[in-house]
């Protein structure tokens, strides 16, 4: 259980903050040394007597956070309350408990707050406290080791409290597939071959996610989304002549490869920006519908608590008067307290009613615990929900971010074609002139496979 306290003053800020509707369920358990019977009023007294001394922090508040696996009683609270109180010389000072349930980062948990005055009021002088963080550390550590629980690293060797409180899911980002140079040679070949001048050209690698772009020596390229350039020649095997002849000479019409660049990186920029408010508006819905769902949840619970309070309440006071009503009156009476017997009536009632105290704390704790459980499967299923949208989300703003910076580090799927099909009689030329060219690269590796064997043959 981690302890961690603080000398303070404010006592109504104080006593409204521990009573913020933020928790999902809040419980006054203990009002002692006080006249009053409401939090306010009773830190209130605590402040009222601190006037007749010189200290300002005039309280100590003590939170107490058990791990959030574990199912810790009302009693073993109170065990660990009086621990601390006797360590840090507290002792009979008035005092303050309160209970919160709230849906945190590691889950649904319960946890209590400890509010003692530090004035001695017969002697109008504050408690001196002296190391409390030293003597809170080592109660925590024992209490993990006595109930062996998992002892956080940060508690055992005070120098290796890890300050990179990351989640996984704040790290991790998809990997995305990079493409095949067969692929890129190929789409740029098949661009070359269904093209006869520099606009069809120009417009067949558009529609394959390329843009043609003006090199750094006034030379053919093509740029890609991601800002990699691909020279014409080498990736079309062809010699830069025969790449000019076809093209014509490289002008400053043509854009640069960071111009280019840019164009992309707007066109992409754009979509990924309305795909992105388009999931941030689906996250805003389903938080909005996961908060409801939570409100009710812990509605209904708030009604079922009131309902064994009063179950509790009715039970509490009928075993009372049945106690009482064991107590004979008149004369009958007279005589048992004369032989004894009210004196045994007397101790079998205070040892009952004690037993029905904790059988009441058991029953409480019980529910608590069902309905802790309850909110926890109800934030796992949620989180999970919610997840999914942000991690799109997440994902849209990294790619969006890459986009910005140029050249982006992470490729991305290439777009989907802009531009309508060709009409049948302009199909069937570029068809033509493909395979015209593919004979005339397999006529050229074969001539070149002829040279090869000619020249063996000659050197055997």
């Amino acid at each position: 259980m981690i302890l961690v306290g603080n000398q303070r003053g404010g006592a109504k800020d104080l006593a409204l903050h521990l009573l913020k509707e933020e928790n999902d369920h809040v419980r006054v358990h203990e009002l002692r040394g006080f006249m009053s019977d409401n939090l306010v009023s009773a830190l209130n007294e605590s402040y009222a007597v601190s006037r007749g001394t010189r200290c300002r922090q005039f309280l100590f508040s003590l939170s107490l956070n058990p791990p959030p696996s574990e199912d810790v009683s009302t009693e073993e609270f109170e065990r660990t309350i009086e621990r601390a109180e006797s360590a840090l010389g507290l002792t009979g000072q008035p005092r303050a408990i309160v209970f919160h349930e709230k849906e945190g980062p590691g889950g649904v948990r319960r946890h209590a707050h400890a509010v003692w005055s530090r004035i001695n009021a017969d002697e109008l002088k504050a408690i001196q406290l002296s190391h409390t963080k030293r003597k809170l550390t080592a109660l925590s550590r024992d209490l993990f080791i006595e109930r062996q629980w998992q002892m956080p690293r940060g508690l055992m060797v005070s120098g290796e409290r890890d300050m990179r409180n990351f989640t996984l899911a704040e790290w991790q980002q998809g990997k995305r597939a990079q493409k095949d140079a067969r692929d890129i040679k190929a789409a740029i070949q098949d661009c070359w071959a269904v093209s006869d001048s520099c606009d069809a050209f120009a417009r067949a690698l558009e529609s394959r996610g390329y843009k043609l772009a003006r090199g750094d020596r006034r030379a053919f390229v093509a740029v890609d989304m991601h800002g990699e350039v691909y020279s014409i020649p080498r990736w079309t095997g062809l010699k830069t002549r025969d790449v000019r002849a076809r093209l014509g000479e490289v002008d400053d019409t043509l854009p640069s490869v960071e111009a280019r660049s840019r164009e992309f990186a707007a066109q992409v920029s754009t979509r990924l920006r309305e795909l992105r408010e388009e999931e941030a508006r689906k996250e805003a819905a389903e938080r909005q519908r996961v908060e409801e769902q939570r409100n009710m949840l812990v509605e209904r619970q708030r009604q079922e608590r009131a309902m064994q309070d009063a179950a509790l309440r009715e039970r509490w006071q009928r075993e009372t008067a049945e106690r009482q009503m064991r107590f004979s009156t008149g004369l009958r009476g007279l005589v048992d307290r004369l032989t004894g017997k009210a004196a045994r009536l007397r101790e079998q009632n205070i040892t009952a009613a004690h037993a029905a105290l904790h059988r009441d704390r058991a029953e409480r704790d019980q529910l608590v615990f069902h309905q802790m459980r309850e909110r926890a499967s109800f934030a796992h299923q949620q989180r999970a929900a919610i997840r999914d949208v942000g991690t799109r989300v997440q994902e849209l703003d990294a790619d969006i971010q890459c986009i910005a910076a140029h050249p982006p580090p992470e490729r991305m799927p290439e777009p989907e074609r802009s531009r309508a099909p060709p009409a049948n009689g302009r199909q069937h030329d570029r068809d033509a002139r493909r395979e015209e060219f593919l004979r005339q690269r397999r006529g050229e590796a074969a001539e070149r496979g002829r040279s090869r064997s000619l020249r063996r043959d000659f050197e055997r």
